[in-house]
C-alpha cells in the first residue's frame, strides 16, 4: 500500500511542510510519518480523505444491507397481529 517514498519522519515533515503538502496535493497518495522509527501518523490531502470517508460510508451501508438480507423475516400479517395484541389495538 505504501512505498518507501511515502514514508517520512515527523521532523522532516515539519522542516518543510509546504513541499509535503504540494506532493500530497499532486500525488493524492497519503504519507506515513514516523516518530522514533515507527509509523505514527498518516497525512493526506483533504479531497482524498473525503473520498475515502465516502467509500467507508458506502461499505458500511453495504454491510448493513448484507446483514439485513441474511436475517430471517416474518410475514407482515404475523407482525401486525402481534403488534396490535401487544398494544391493545382492536379492529
Amino acid at each position: 500500500m505504501f512505498s518507501t517514498s511515502d514514508v517520512h519522519t515527523v521532523t522532516e515533515f515539519f522542516r518543510n511542510p509546504s513541499d509535503h503538502i504540494k506532493r500530497l496535493s499532486i500525488s493524492k497518495k497519503p504519507e506515513v510519518l514516523t516518530l522514533n522509527g515507527k509509523a505514527a501518523i498518516v497525512v493526506q490531502d483533504a479531497a482524498s480523505y473525503e473520498r475515502m470517508a465516502e467509500l467507508a460510508d458506502y461499505a458500511e451501508s453495504l454491510m448493513q444491507v448484507k446483514q439485513a438480507l441474511s436475517e430471517e423475516g416474518r410475514p407482515i400479517e404475523t407482525f401486525t397481529q402481534e403488534f396490535e395484541k401487544d398494544n391493545g389495538i382492536t379492529r
